[in-house]
């Protein structure tokens, strides 16, 4: 294994480590403490990402052996990652008081509501046309039965025809 893709680990891990014990930390605190420690916690989920993005390069320049345990690893690293965000996201979200959630929760529902109309009256558009479309097609279908009705008498009047010629041709060398 490379070890600079193990140095870049060891980083990781004691980052990840420290990040969790800062989320448990921010979770017990209020107030300007709690916003100076989710700060820190940001700068180093940056800094995981710079480590994760280097054992990415590092992983994908080696062996394709070597290089598919690496990318196994790392995608638990990702993993890992992306929990530690929604936990900072968990802890952010829990600092809106009340009035902020019921301000943003009533401009939300007026969004829903345009976007319910836009989506109503697509969908009213997307129906017509394909009424439209089936229309077209039903017209399309009777045409060509009625075509293939005359189709068929043409080809009846075609035989008849050909029997009386044969009937006629019979008659005059018999």
């Amino acid at each position: 294994m490379s070890e600079v893709f193990e140095g870049y680990e060891r980083q990781y891990s004691e980052l990840s480590a420290n990040l969790t014990k800062k989320c448990t930390i921010a979770g017990g605190i209020h107030g300007e403490q709690k916003k100076q420690k989710i700060s820190e916690i940001k700068a180093g989920i940056d800094e995981a990402e710079s480590l994760i993005r280097n054992m990415d390069l590092e992983a994908r320049s080696l062996q394709p052996n070597v290089k598919a345990v690496l990318l196994a690893k790392l995608r638990e690293y990702k993993s890992d990652l992306n929990n530690l965000k929604s936990e900072v996201k968990r802890l952010v979200s829990g600092n809106l008081n009340a009035s902020a959630r019921d301000e943003l929760l009533e401009s939300g529902m007026a969004d829903a509501l345009t976007a319910s109309a836009d989506q109503r009256s697509r969908l009213m558009a997307t129906t017509e046309r394909l009424d439209k479309t089936s229309d077209r097609v039903k017209n399309s279908r009777r045409t060509m039965l009625e075509t293939e009705e005359l189709g068929v008498s043409i080809l009846q009047d075609l035989h008849s025809q050909r029997q009386s010629l044969l009937h006629a041709h019979g008659s005059w060398s018999g």
